[in-house]
Formats: C-alpha cells, sequence, structure tokens
C-alpha cells in the first residue's frame, strides 16, 4: 500500500520523541498495520477543507424527544423537516453509554447509548449532515470494562491508568475543577490511588501505554468509518501527565495530536480536528502546531464572555480590541466560534483582557438572571470564577424589556457569531430559542444543567409555530440570516477580517475574500440606543458609494443619508 512519506516520517519522529526510539519504532510499525486496515475503507468525505456553508449545529442526541422515534431518529427528522439544508453539520455532543457528566464519563466507546438510538441512526444522520463526534481520550467511566478489568487485576489493563502516590507533591499540576486529583480505588493488589482530572468517576487514561495509544488510535478510525468528518479531542490539554510541571499542554501531548491528525488523514483524507481546550488564548491557538500539522480547528473561547459582556454593557471595545489582535491563520487552518455550548462560558479566556471588577459584574448579572457560577481553585486557599451557567439567551435577557426586544439583543449577539473569521457552531438551544431550565438544575444538582434541557418535540414544535413567541422569533429569524450568510463567499472562514473602530456602541468588522472579490461589512449593535454610525468611515472602508444591507434588503447611499443604527440592529453591507 501506497503512504505518504512525509505524513509516515512526521509520524515515526513524533513517536520517538514521545516514546523513545525502541517504543516509538515499535507502535509505528503498529500504526502502520491500522493505516492499512482502514485505509479506503471510509465515505470519501463531502470536501477537503470548510467554507461559507458549514455551519454546525452542537447538540445532545437526546435534546429533542417524541414518543414515535428513538431521540437519534427524532433529531434527524426534526431537521429535516424544519431545517433542511441551511446547516449542514451537526456535533453530537457524546452519544456512547454513560455513567455521569451528561455523557462525558463514556462507558464504551464503541456503543451507541441504546436509550437514544443505534449506529444505524448515526449512519442515517451521516447522510444528510457532516458529524462531528466526541474523542473523550482523557478519561473513561469507572464504570467502564477497561478500569473493572484493572481493578481486577487483568494484566491486559495495568498499564492504562495513572496510578499515583499520594505522598507527593501535586501543587504544579493545573486543576480545571475544585476536586480532589487522586481518587483512591479498591484494586486486587490493595488501596491505590488513581489520577483523576475531573471527578472520580472520570478516570484518566494513561498514553504512556503502548496498548491504550493504539487502542484509542483505533477507536479514531472506527469513528471516521462510522461517519465522522470532524472529531472533537474533548479536554485534550490534559492527555500527557508529568509531575512537578503543570501536566497541561505538554508537548508530549501536542506530539500525540499531531500522530492523530497524520494518522486520520492518511487514512480518510478531509478528516478534521478539533482541539477543546478551554484556556488563556496564547495556550489555545498553540495547538495549530505550525499551521500545517496539529488541530485544523480550535475553539474560540473569548468569543462567548467578551460577546456577553459587550451586549451586559452595551460596550464593544473589548471585544473589538481582541478580535483585532488575532493572528492570522493558515489557509487550511481556523477558528471553531461559538457563544453557548453544553458548558457554561468559560471566563479564563478573558483573564488579561477584562478586569476583575468587569469579571464580577458579568457574574452579578447572571445570579441576578437566575443562572450559577463555578469556582476553580486557584491553589493558594482562594478560589476565582471560573465558569458562568446560564442559557444564554436568559444571560442576556432583561425582565422588564418586551420579548421582541429580548430576542433582538439575542440575535445581534448571534449575528456576531456568523460574522467572525472560522466556523460557526451554533448551540441548538440557541437556535430553538431556549431559556434556563431549572427544573434540570433541581433534578441533577449540577449547575450545567442549567442549558441542557431536553425537549417534548410536540410541545416544542407547537411553541415554534406560535405567532410571535419568543421562540419563533428567534427560530425563523435565525435560520433566515444562516440562509443568507451561507451564499456570501466573504463569510469563507479563512476570508481575511479587518475591525472598524466607529463607536464603542458598535462591533464592526469587514470580511474580505480575496478569491471571490466579495467584501461585506458588518455592524452590530450592541446598545440599547439609537444613533448615527460615521458615514463617511464607513464609506471610507467599505470602498464605494451605495450599499445593500443583506439582512433589510435595501439600498443606502453612504453619501446622501446617515447610516443609523436603532437598538441591537445588525447590518451586513455589501457593494450594491
Amino acid at each position: 500500500m501506497n503512504f505518504n512519506k512525509e505524513k509516515m516520517n512526521k509520524i515515526i519522529n513524533n513517536l520517538e520523541f514521545v516514546y523513545g526510539e525502541e517504543k516509538g519504532g515499535r507502535i509505528f510499525e503498529s500504526v502502520q498495520h491500522l493505516i492499512e486496515s482502514y485505509k479506503g475503507k471510509t465515505k470519501p468525505k463531502s470536501k477537503q477543507w470548510v467554507d461559507e456553508k458549514d455551519v454546525m449545529l452542537i447538540t445532545y442526541g437526546d435534546t429533542i424527544k417524541s414518543e414515535e422515534k428513538n431521540p437519534l431518529q427524532t433529531l434527524n427528522s426534526f431537521l429535516k423537516e424544519r431545517v433542511g439544508d441551511t446547516i449542514n453539520s451537526i456535533h453530537i455532543l457524546p452519544f456512547y453509554p454513560f455513567t455521569s457528566d451528561d455523557g462525558f464519563s463514556v462507558q464504551d466507546y464503541l456503543k451507541v447509548n441504546p436509550e437514544i438510538g443505534n449506529w444505524e441512526d448515526v449512519h442515517e444522520l451521516s447522510e444528510q449532515f457532516d458529524l462531528m463526534f466526541d474523542a473523550v481520550i482523557n478519561h473513561i467511566s469507572s464504570k467502564s470494562d477497561w478500569f473493572l478489568n484493572y481493578l481486577e487485576g487483568d494484566p491486559d489493563y495495568q498499564d492504562y491508568f495513572v496510578e499515583a502516590d499520594p505522598d507527593e507533591d501535586y501543587s504544579s499540576i493545573v486543576r480545571p475543577r475544585a476536586l480532589p486529583l487522586l481518587t483512591k480505588v479498591e484494586h486486587a493488589e490493595g488501596t491505590k490511588y488513581v489520577w483523576t482530572t475531573f471527578s472520580e468517576d472520570q478516570i484518566d487514561l494513561n498514553f504512556e501505554s503502548e496498548k491504550l495509544f493504539m487502542e484509542v488510535l483505533d477507536i479514531l478510525a472506527q469513528y471516521i468509518k462510522h461517519g465522522a468528518r470532524y472529531l472533537r479531542l474533548d479536554a485534550i490539554g490534559f492527555l500527557w501527565k508529568r509531575l512537578n510541571t503543570s501536566s497541561i499542554h505538554l508537548e508530549e501531548t501536542h506530539r500525540i495530536v499531531q500522530v492523530m491528525r497524520d494518522v486520520l488523514e492518511e487514512i480518510s483524507p478531509g478528516t478534521i480536528i478539533i482541539t477543546e481546550t478551554n484556556v488563556p488564548h496564547k495556550d489555545n491557538i498553540s495547538y495549530f502546531g505550525d499551521g500545517t500539522n496539529e488541530a485544523h480547528m480550535v475553539y474560540q473561547f473569548p468569543l462567548p464572555p467578551l460577546t456577553l459582556n459587550a451586549f451586559m454593557s452595551g460596550n464593544a471595545k473589548h471585544l473589538s480590541e481582541w478580535a483585532d489582535s488575532l493572528e492570522p491563520t493558515s489557509d487550511h487552518t481556523t477558528f471553531f466560534n461559538f457563544l453557548a455550548s453544553h458548558d457554561g462560558i468559560g471566563l479564563r479566556p478573558v483573564e488579561g483582557i477584562l478586569t476583575e471588577e468587569e469579571v464580577q459584574k458579568m457574574v452579578d448579572q447572571v445570579k441576578d438572571n437566575h443562572g450559577y457560577v463555578s469556582y476553580k481553585d486557584n491553589g493558594d486557599g482562594t478560589q476565582s470564577p471560573y465558569e458562568l451557567n446560564v442559557n444564554y439567551l436568559s444571560a442576556l435577557s432583561k425582565p422588564e424589556d418586551e420579548t421582541d426586544q429580548n430576542a433582538a439583543r439575542f440575535l445581534a449577539a448571534q449575528m456576531i457569531l456568523l460574522s467572525v473569521k472560522g466556523v460557526p457552531g451554533i448551540y441548538i438551544h440557541s437556535l430553538l430559542g431556549s431559556l434556563n431550565d431549572q427544573e434540570g438544575v433541581d433534578e441533577t444538582g449540577r449547575y450545567r444543567s442549567i442549558n441542557r434541557e431536553k425537549l417534548n418535540r410536540d410541545r416544542l414544535e407547537s411553541e415554534l409555530d406560535e405567532n410571535g413567541s419568543l421562540r419563533s422569533m428567534i427560530f425563523d429569524t435565525y435560520l433566515n440570516r444562516i440562509e443568507k450568510r451561507t451564499q456570501e463567499s466573504a463569510f469563507h472562514p479563512n476570508a481575511e477580517q479587518e475591525v472598524l473602530f466607529l463607536d464603542d456602541r458598535v462591533f464592526s468588522v469587514i470580511r474580505s475574500n480575496e478569491k471571490s472579490s466579495e467584501t461585506i461589512t458588518v455592524l452590530v449593535n450592541v446598545s440599547d440606543q439609537q444613533f448615527d454610525v460615521d458615514t463617511e468611515a464607513v464609506q471610507k472602508a467599505v470602498g464605494v458609494e451605495n450599499v445593500h444591507d443583506l439582512i433589510t434588503e435595501s439600498t443606502i447611499s453612504l453619501q446622501s443619508s446617515n447610516v443609523e443604527l436603532a437598538p441591537y440592529q445588525v447590518m451586513w453591507l455589501k457593494e450594491a
């Protein structure tokens, strides 16, 4: 079988860096066999890279339920009938059997949770949509066969987990949650302690194990065979552990991600790796590698809290300055943008951007809007806000405002998501206009449940069909604007982006695609004020006298009239 020699050389070099020459050489032989067994046996990708038509819907497999069909079939049916081809990609959050954390404590990586469907249902979804699967490979459930076999003393699994001495010093280890790092377990040989970065039910995997590394690679290859175009590497920054370091973003972790990319691209060209690292921007973008060798996309974590801050304060200055500071990406890397997700709104990514006072104002506003706040240990006995647990629409809503005003504010925020450089990921509850699910929090006792509501399809569709309802206002308008976006090459994920500083109340960027010569100027009023924008500055930026607003489908003469922005108004201006 013909291999890409350049990729093979990179794989062997990275394996030898991580595992040493002898062990790395052995693993390389196994990797070659793995590639041979899968290459040419996967469904060809719809295209090799992303473009303006790629819009991702983020959802649990059972967010929408009905009595007639299982959840995956219900989701498929709902999207085909209500969304059509306006959205072309779906990130199905972990759909494997699990024991906690709403799917992120996986019991079996290669099974579909029977409560939501089966592999046939996943394959059927992949016929119409490009799919993103979660690779939750930093840890596995304490009830998984792997861990139970380890506890029983099965020699095949003894090096699958990270055993640790509780008397060692772990003060340098970065902790994402305010929970103990080590968990005491009863093993066939007696009491042992294992590494658990996230919870006692999520046992960290030991990638120093040759057998485990190959097993994980095989799982990723099987995901591609099952129809995944995108693979999301969950919490990947914690993959490699070493005492007396932070044990996050270690070079071994980067090299392993690079191996995964090269192996999967060799098996199925067009496979896209997305790394999920909820950390400050500099660390986050390190997973781009050199722009050709590591993640194809990284989550744009500062965008959710900075957009929230802009609309809460009516001031886009921080958001604009941050967007202006972004480094250009390579032709085959880009950002995965999102505002809401199954998790909360992370605050670590705005360290050094927002002051403590500004963060505290957001915390207070979220609490006032019946949301919650999660805290992290700082290692010195203090704690600081780590995540805002709130539905994004609820976070931006004002009880004194009318329904249409709250909808307009929320949709203006979502238009920033659709406008900036990268691929937009839209959480299903944002598309559907959902609010805080307090009942979910009461039922589970977990703050994150506030944004993970399960919806009855009949009731949902009734609300979507109700004229003037919050759901219908948001859903219909959102879909309409997504459809407009996908027709414009200026919104290609790699199209150039220039930030305009017109007024602190306005977030404005120029998106321009050199290949198509298309340019769109974006204006988003983040405030509740109506005002005129400097027409001369807009004309200078756009470079023409007459522009067409794609949102209102009206033509504006920049010479004869002012550009007036109503509260929370959005404009996509293109040469008329």
